[in-house]
């Protein structure tokens, strides 16, 4: 993901911040709506319902979106990192294995030397 993906990512997400935002003020209005004592104004109740669905669903999908596109995103695939660590790995491991088959070789041979 270069830079410019990753800042078109991050306004992305910034205005579904702010259409959350905009999605909990639509259902403050419609609760301040049923729990008016003249009770609620069943248009106003549906348009803000509507409006408040639909907005989930876009949220939703940008969300979707986003995750699909940060899965995607595998900035060491092609290159020889993860080659290079297994290698180094493996390295370390036959150092250590060397060590002690040097360590066991001694005290064999201070075993033997003892007889």
């Amino acid at each position: 993901m270069d830079p410019q993906t990753q800042n078109t990512s991050l306004q992305r997400l910034q205005n579904v911040e702010n259409r959350v935002v905009k999605v909990l003020e639509l259902a403050g209005g419609v609760m301040e709506e049923l729990a008016s004592p003249s009770g609620p104004k069943k248009e106003f109740v549906n348009s803000h319902c509507r409006e408040f669905m639909q907005s989930m669903k876009d949220i939703q999908v940008t969300l979707r979106e986003e995750i699909k596109s940060a899965c995607e995103y595998r900035p060491f695939e092609k290159c020889d990192y993860n080659a290079g660590i297994a290698n180094e790995i493996c390295f370390q491991k036959l150092e250590y294995v060397l060590t002690q088959l040097d360590d066991l070789k001694q005290t064999a041979d201070r075993y033997t030397s003892s007889d």
